[in-house]
C-alpha cells in the first residue's frame, strides 16, 4: 500500500508542476497588472483572458475597450490613463538606459581623442609662446607712436565740438519764441484755443 501511496502522491504531483509551469506566467501577468491603480485580481484575469496582459497593451486598447470587457467607464478610463502613464515612464526608461550604454561605449573612444589633443596642444604650446611673445615685442615698439596718433585724434574731435557748441549757441540759430514771449502768442497756445 505504500507504493500505492507514492505513485499518488507523485502523479498529483506531476500535473501541478505543469500547471504552475503554465500559469506561472499567467500568474506574474496578472500580478503586474494589478500594480496598475484600479486593477484587483478579477480585472486582472479578465484583461489577461482578453489578451491584453502587459502595460503597454492595456494603454494601447484605450479606455472604450476596456469598457467592452465589462469594467467600469470611470474605473475602465483610469487604468487606461495609469496604463499611458507608466507606458511613457518605462519608454522614457529604456531610451535613457539605451542612450546611456551608447555613450558608456563611445567614452573610451573619446578619452583617447582628448588625450590625443592634449598631446598636441602640449607640443605647440613652446611655439605658441614664442609667437606670441613676438607679438608682445612688436606690440611694445608700436606703443608711443599709437598713442601720439590717439592724443592727434582727441585734440582734433575737441576743437570740431568747441566750434560745434560756438555755432549752436548764437542767438541766430535758435528756434522757436524767446523767453519774453507770453504764453497766448505762442502757436501751441493757439491751436488749444481752437
Amino acid at each position: 500500500m505504500e507504493i500505492h501511496r507514492k505513485d499518488s502522491r507523485k502523479r498529483a504531483f506531476m500535473p501541478v508542476i505543469g500547471e504552475t509551469m503554465a500559469t506561472q506566467t499567467k500568474a506574474s501577468k496578472i500580478q503586474k497588472l494589478t500594480a496598475l491603480p484600479g486593477v484587483g485580481a478579477a480585472t486582472a484575469k479578465k484583461l489577461v483572458e482578453a489578451k491584453l496582459d502587459t502595460v503597454s497593451k492595456v494603454a494601447a486598447a484605450g479606455t472604450s475597450k476596456l469598457v467592452k470587457l465589462g469594467i467600469q467607464a470611470a474605473v475602465a478610463k483610469k487604468i487606461a490613463s495609469a496604463a499611458s502613464g507608466a507606458n511613457k515612464a518605462a519608454s522614457a526608461t529604456k531610451s535613457v538606459a539605451s542612450k546611456a550604454k551608447v555613450a558608456a561605449k563611445k567614452a573610451p573612444a573619446k578619452a583617447k581623442k582628448t588625450a590625443a589633443k592634449a598631446k598636441t596642444a602640449v607640443k605647440k604650446a613652446p611655439a605658441k609662446a614664442k609667437k606670441t611673445a613676438a607679438k608682445a615685442k612688436v606690440a611694445v615698439k608700436k606703443a608711443p607712436a599709437k598713442a601720439k596718433q590717439m592724443a592727434t585724434s582727441a585734440k582734433n574731435l575737441a576743437k570740431k565740438a568747441v566750434t560745434k557748441t560756438k555755432k549752436e549757441s548764437s542767438p541766430h540759430n535758435k528756434i522757436g519764441p524767446s523767453r519774453s514771449t507770453p504764453i497766448s502768442k505762442m502757436s501751441w497756445f493757439k491751436s488749444l484755443k481752437k
